[in-house]
C-alpha cells in the first residue's frame, strides 16, 4: 500500500494504479482523510515545512528548514514524490493544499533562491498538478513575475501574463 496513492502507475510498477471507486471510498472516510492529512504533515516535517492551518492548507518553513532544504536541493528524487503528493492531494479533494504547496516552492525557488535545484521541477511539473485552471493561471503569473530573467519564462504566453489581472 503507498502512502499517496494515485490513479497511474509511479516508479513501483508493482504498486496497482487506484481506481476511482477506491479515491471516492476514502474520501467517504473521516479516518482515511484524518490519516491521509496526518502523513501529508508528516512529509512536510521531512521537507521543512510546517501546515499551519489545516482549514486553508497555509504553510511556513519549520524551525529545521535550512538543514532539511539541503536535503532537498542534494537528492532530486524528493522532486517524484512531491509530484505524486501533489497529485494524490488533488485526488483526495484537497486542491487548497495543492496551491498553498506549490506557491511555497515557487516562493523558494523563485523569491527566496533557497531551492535552487528544485526549481525546474516546481514550474515543470509541480505547477501542472493544479486542477484549477483559475489556480494555475494565478500560479504561473506568479512565477512570472518573480522568474529571472522574465524573457527566458516559457511556462505561459508573454501577451497574457502580460495582460492579466
Amino acid at each position: 500500500f503507498r502512502l499517496f496513492p494515485l490513479r497511474e502507475h509511479g516508479m513501483n510498477w508493482r504498486a496497482r494504479p487506484l481506481t476511482s471507486q477506491e479515491i471516492q471510498a476514502f474520501r467517504r472516510s473521516k479516518e482515511v482523510m484524518e490519516r491521509f492529512v496526518r502523513a501529508y504533515e508528516l512529509m512536510l516535517r521531512f521537507y521543512g515545512i510546517i501546515l499551519v492551518n489545516r482549514e486553508t492548507g497555509e504553510l511556513k518553513r519549520a524551525e529545521n528548514w535550512a538543514e532539511r532544504f539541503g536535503n532537498l536541493n542534494r537528492f532530486s528524487h524528493n522532486n517524484l514524490r512531491i509530484t505524486r503528493i501533489l497529485k494524490c492531494l488533488g485526488e483526495m479533494g484537497y486542491e487548497h493544499y495543492q496551491v498553498h504547496l506549490v506557491k511555497f516552492f515557487l516562493t523558494e525557488t523563485l523569491v527566496e533562491e533557497t531551492l535552487p535545484n528544485v526549481k525546474r521541477s516546481a514550474l515543470d511539473y509541480f505547477l501542472f498538478t493544479i486542477r484549477s485552471k483559475r489556480k494555475r493561471r494565478e500560479l504561473v503569473h506568479y512565477a512570472w513575475q518573480h522568474f529571472k530573467p522574465r524573457d527566458s519564462f516559457a511556462w505561459g504566453p508573454r501577451d497574457k501574463l502580460l495582460k492579466y489581472r
